[in-house]
Formats: structure tokens, C-alpha cells, sequence
């Protein structure tokens, strides 16, 4: 008997759904189409075009997270926001790999990209937005894309998920600033006292708000990995590039610094202070 009898595997698939037909295979393998013959050009497209499959995970499990905040159904969020975390470990090891592309291989292609670039990645965009991290002129490069451009700009508008959780603070009791409950959300989030005020409150009690103890345990985790994805794209670009311009006009490094010292969550930062 072969061994194919011997486990049963189905080996007339004629009219039948196979692996590659549910995973569309056929699509996500003929998507790579470098513009070089350079041998290392599939490397630096395969390593974009995962992350960029990661970051669509990372959307709907986001946005399923902020629904259920929401809904005042805790659980189910701390799931979701976890995988965020442990997806974005995955993207953080991306950037190993990525690292062994050298400055001259990489140069050996670059100028086939022309002004292409990760911070044109409207998924990325949306992962800032709907984190906290808003900003109208990182839509702009959306406008000659209106679906993308209309994506983008409503998750610009839409209270973030670090929102929605003041929101469900002020619902569970808590005394929070009225204008942090219903101000533009288009505008990056200021830090506040009340809600500092609040999550003190909840870290000198964890027994008594358990639920929300754990849910700003899991915002500092989720922005934890969110830093070290941020910290290892700068120290992967330092690495190929130096200190050149980003393709997209960027000041590449000094830029990438610049977004890793700004906060998602401030006053989670700041109340460990204060304990």
C-alpha cells in the first residue's frame, strides 16, 4: 500500500476545492513581478507584501477589539488585542530577515522603486489612526486613490480604540473631562488628567477593576510591540540605507525617530509614575 492510500489523501481533486483554490494561491504567487534582474529585488518585495498580509490581520482583529469595547465585552477584545501583539513579534522578526539585504544590493534596485515607499502603506496609515496616532497629512498621499483616500479618512474621523476605552471608563464610573468624551477625532489625542486620574485609580485596585486592569495591561503590551516594530524598521533602514532620503521624501532615519518617541497611550506611560 502507498503511503498516499495509507493516510488517505484525496488525489482526484476535479470539481473539487484543492489548498491553492481556497487560498487563492495562484493571485498571491504571481504578485511578485520585480523591475530588475537583480537577484535580491524578490527578497525586498516578498518581505513587504507578508507584512502588509499581516497588517490586514491586524485590522480585523482591531477593529473587532474596539466593537467589543464598545459592546462593554471585555474577554473577547483581550484575545484580539493579544494577537495584535504577537503579530506584530512576527513583523518585528520580518526586519531580521530584511537585514540581510546589504547597501549595495540594495542599491543595486532601488532606483526601480522611484518614489515608492512604506509610508505610503494606506493599512499602516489605518493602524496609526485607529491607535491614536492622527494626523491629516499622512492622508494626503491617498488623494489620487479615492477608495483608499475615503478608507483612510474615515478611520481618520473614527474615535480611536484608546477612545472608545475613555469612553468606556467615563461609562463604568469614572470622572473623565467631558471634551475627551466628544471632541474632533480627526485630532491626535492630547494627554489629560482625568484619565490619568482614572487609570491611577484602577492601578491602586486591581482586584476591585479587574477588567480594566487587564484591559490597560493589554494597551501597554499592544503598545510595547508596537514600539519594537517601529524600533526595528529605523535600526533595518539605518542599516541599508544610512542617513539617505527615503524613497518616499521622507528624511528616512530622522523621521523614523521622530514617530518612535511619540505615545499612543500616554497616560498609561505616565501613571507608572505615580504608583
Amino acid at each position: 500500500m502507498t503511503d498516499d492510500l495509507k493516510y488517505g489523501a484525496t488525489l482526484d481533486l476535479s470539481g473539487e476545492m484543492s489548498y491553492g483554490d481556497y487560498l487563492a494561491l495562484d493571485a498571491v504567487l504571481s504578485a511578485q513581478r520585480p523591475l530588475s534582474d537583480h537577484h535580491d529585488e524578490m527578497l525586498f518585495i516578498i518581505q513587504h507584501q507578508t507584512s502588509e498580509l499581516w497588517m490586514r490581520l491586524m485590522l480585523h482583529e482591531l477593529n473587532a477589539a474596539r466593537r467589543q469595547i464598545i459592546a462593554d465585552d471585555l474577554p473577547p477584545a483581550f484575545k484580539m488585542m493579544a494577537r495584535v501583539a504577537r503579530i506584530m513579534e512576527q513583523l518585528v522578526s520580518a526586519w531580521d530577515v530584511l537585514s540581510t539585504l546589504t547597501p549595495t544590493e540594495y542599491s543595486q534596485f532601488r532606483g526601480m522603486l522611484g518614489h515608492a515607499s512604506g509610508f505610503q502603506s494606506y493599512q499602516y496609515r489605518m493602524i496609526e489612526f485607529i491607535l491614536g496616532a492622527k494626523s491629516e497629512v499622512a492622508t494626503r498621499p491617498f488623494r489620487h486613490k479615492p477608495e483608499q483616500f475615503a478608507v483612510v479618512t474615515s478611520y481618520l474621523e473614527t474615535p480611536s480604540l484608546y477612545d472608545e476605552t475613555i469612553r468606556l471608563l467615563a461609562r463604568r464610573g469614572f470622572v473623565i473631562d467631558a471634551h475627551m468624551l466628544d471632541r474632533d477625532w480627526a485630532r491626535a489625542n492630547e494627554p489629560n488628567d482625568s484619565v490619568r486620574d482614572a487609570w491611577l485609580e484602577i492601578y491602586r485596585a486591581p482586584q476591585q477593576y479587574w477588567e480594566l486592569y487587564e484591559l490597560a495591561e493589554e494597551l501597554v503590551d499592544l503598545e510595547d510591540a508596537f514600539r519594537q516594530w517601529r524600533f526595528r524598521h529605523l535600526t533595518t533602514v539605518t542599516r541599508i540605507i544610512g542617513y539617505k532620503r527615503g524613497t518616499g521624501g521622507t528624511s528616512g532615519v530622522k523621521y523614523l525617530k521622530d514617530v518612535l518617541d511619540r505615545e499612543l497611550f500616554p497616560e498609561l506611560w505616565a501613571v507608572r509614575t505615580s504608583l
